[in-house]
């Protein structure tokens, strides 16, 4: 009698359990089956500082995108550009005399998201 009333008592708690169980599913997002374009993340050794290694990610970006420019080529060249390449042309970028903040992180990302956002657009069609 006992275990009966329990097993009784535990039901709604079960059912609510597999409710939840069945929303997680339907929440899991689908993956995309197309590789995105994405910068990778700067090497600790690049850079002293975050700041400056996002710096020099955005440079990237920045580079890659020229490179979309000259050639009209939607490869990903976010792979092609080497960290040295990216360092050389550091000084280009820099926007400080400060050894702890050379460049202007936020315009750099800004520039490099315009740039590959008019890629992204010539490239879609």
């Amino acid at each position: 009698m006992f275990l009966t009333g329990l097993t009784i008592a535990c039901l709604p708690f079960v059912a609510a359990a597999q409710s939840t169980h069945s929303s997680f599913e339907t929440m899991a997002q689908p993956t995309d089956e197309k590789v995105a374009c994405k910068a990778p993340k700067p090497p600790k050794d690049l850079a002293e500082t975050a700041y400056i290694r996002n710096g020099y990610r955005a440079i990237l970006r920045i580079m890659a995108a020229e490179k979309w420019q000259e050639t009209g080529s939607c490869d990903c060249f976010l792979a092609v550009i080497k960290w040295e390449e990216v360092l050389e042309a550091g000084p280009t970028f820099q926007s400080s005399d400060d050894p702890k903040r050379p460049f202007d992180t936020s315009v750099l990302r800004e520039r490099a998201d315009d740039l590959l956002a008019e890629r992204d657009a010539a490239c879609a069609n």
